[in-house]
């Protein structure tokens, strides 16, 4: 299976030859991270080049440029001699970043109401909706991931904040490590999604702000209820 069969993203122009290596890299990363949210990778597991080459379609300097473009982020862990795995995420770490992840995603809902009124705005956030409540309907994990990265993605560039589109996407790849176990909530958070889209749509900054930062708070309790949960059993 190809990284484009697997990437949730659209596929860009072809790479000039000089560029492939850099760009199926990129890909791969991208396609590593998505199958982090979508479950098909775990924290702590390893994982081989051999293994990625095949899976993915690419060749192993693509692979260990992929590595290490998620070792530099935090996603991956290298060790000598022991190769890669995916980083473990305690529930300390999960929420402090839950914590930063609050205020940015409270800023993205906040400058996204503010610019509603600009060209495409409204369309693209009524899309992002429409994307999430298909996917709620079909029942499909995968599907919702993509469109919750979707959504998130769309209010940061309708806000046109430079500084949060550097940000908060990097900021969310912590939180899907930590994030399996959530897939039977989808209606629930759907609810919240909804309610924060139709903020912006009204410019209302002040309330689009409040229920962006209520959802992260919303998504910080499931957690350790979660957790506690797991403890519990065991």
């Amino acid at each position: 299976m190809t990284i484009e069969a697997l990437s949730l993203r659209p596929q860009s122009a072809p790479a000039q030859p000089g560029d492939a290596r850099t760009c199926a890299s990129a890909q791969l990363a991208r396609a590593i991270v998505d199958g982090l949210e979508a479950g098909g990778f775990a924290p702590g597991q390893r994982l081989v080049e051999a293994d990625l080459c095949e899976r993915f379609g690419v060749g192993r300097s693509a692979v260990r440029d992929a590595l290490q473009r998620l070792a530099a982020r935090g996603v991956v862990t290298l060790s000598p001699n022991k190769g890669a795995r995916i980083s473990e995420v305690t529930l300390a770490d999960a929420l402090d970043t839950l914590e930063l992840t609050e205020l940015l995603l409270g800023l993205a809902a906040r400058t996204a109401a503010r610019s509603v009124s600009g060209q495409g705005v409204a369309e693209a956030v009524g899309n992002a909706l429409r994307q999430l409540e298909q996917a709620r309907e079909l029942d499909d994990p995968r599907r919702f991931a993509a469109a919750r990265k979707a959504f998130y993605a769309t209010l940061i560039r309708a806000g046109g904040n430079q500084a949060l589109r550097r940000v908060l996407p990097s900021v969310q790849v912590h939180v899907l490590r930590a994030r399996f176990g959530f897939s039977t909530m989808q209606a629930e958070v759907f609810d919240e999604f909804r309610a924060i889209g139709a903020a912006v749509l009204a410019g209302d900054p002040e309330r689009a702000e409040r229920l962006g930062r209520e959802h992260v708070r919303r998504i910080r309790e499931r957690m350790e209820q979660n957790t506690t949960t797991i403890r519990t059993r065991e």
